[in-house]
């Protein structure tokens, strides 16, 4: 099986915005995702699972404080 790269964009996401990542195993993707943005020292990301406009994905975002 031929695996993806997830192209996260951590760099240009302000705070209290966020982004979607269509997947079928969200908790690898939630791991893979979050520890990109440890990797660039965003300690205030996280991500939850969810379904957003018919699609199960994760929702990774930053939070405001």
């Amino acid at each position: 099986m031929k695996q993806l790269s997830i192209r996260y964009p951590w760099k240009g996401l302000e705070r209290g915005q966020g982004f979607f990542v269509p997947c079928l195993d969200t908790e690898a993707i939630k791991r893979e995702g979050l520890n990109k943005a440890l990797s660039l020292r965003l300690f205030d990301a996280r991500a939850e699972p969810c379904v957003r406009a018919g699609l199960i994905g994760v929702w990774f975002y930053r939070r405001l404080q």
